[in-house]
């Protein structure tokens, strides 16, 4: 249970992280601008594409954090027996890390109005994301060629299931990545652009943590660290 505290515990960290960005934590009876620079009624100061972004990325989270939870419960039974992981799962988060960078240097150029920067950033990003998924194909073929298929035991089965569920939400963000390229080539306002791309952006750090999060969990580094942790807090009398 303390694995799947640590899973939510890293997902809040993130929406609060994302809200701060968003100015919903600001206070606007303490704001000293004047009338005129305040936003009226009808000029939220929160996009409701942002705000859905945020509700999206929550229910993910939670899907997530449940696949975890039924890992970690799972893993306790007799009949569990794991596998080492191929060096491509850990090598393959380097293409997803490359996909988020060129789109933090994408909204970066929009920002500056340099649309051409921000096109080529998103572009990028495609790119390496779509390197990612095959790089998980490769990752699966080679653990089927050593034995370790889906139906070869719990511990497989689970394997397939969560590095498949992230697969999806990536392969999904690949595609609503054409909005932004659409809306660079229409030379749609500016404010639009930056704004597509920072959802972009916002969502492919989403996905990078969430695979890092998984990818300690399926090797085992977070259960050894917790229980490192466990072992720390007994030995030092903490009850």
């Amino acid at each position: 249970m303390i694995a799947i505290l640590a899973f939510l515990a890293v997902i809040a960290l993130l929406a609060l992280w994302w809200i701060s960005r968003q100015g919903l934590m600001a206070k606007p009876w303490l704001e000293t601008d004047s009338v005129a620079t305040l936003a009226g009624p009808g000029d939220p100061k929160l996009p409701a594409a942002q705000i859905g972004l945020g509700i999206f990325m929550a229910v993910v989270g939670a899907l997530f954090a449940l696949l975890v939870s039924a890992y970690v419960l799972r893993a306790q039974l007799g009949d569990w027996r794991g596998f080492p992981l191929p060096g491509i799962v850990w090598a393959n988060t380097l293409p997803l890390l490359a996909a988020s960078l060129a789109l933090e240097w994408a909204r970066a150029g929009a920002r500056r109005g340099d649309m051409a920067r921000a096109q080529a950033g998103v572009i990028g990003g495609a790119g390496a994301a779509a390197v990612f998924i095959a790089g998980q194909l490769w990752a699966w073929s080679i653990l089927v060629s050593n034995g370790y298929a889906i139906t070869s035991g719990p511990a497989g089965s689970f394997f397939y299931l969560m590095t498949a569920a992230h697969g999806v939400h990536v392969i999904g963000g690949i595609v609503a990545l054409a909005r932004p390229i659409t809306k660079i080539r229409r030379r749609d306002e500016i404010a639009a652009i930056r704004l597509s791309i920072d959802l972009a952006a916002t969502y492919w750090l989403f996905m990078l943590l969430v695979w890092v999060v998984l990818l300690l969990v399926l090797s085992g580094w977070a259960a050894a660290f917790l229980a490192l942790c466990g072992q720390i807090i007994a030995g030092s009398g903490v009850r």
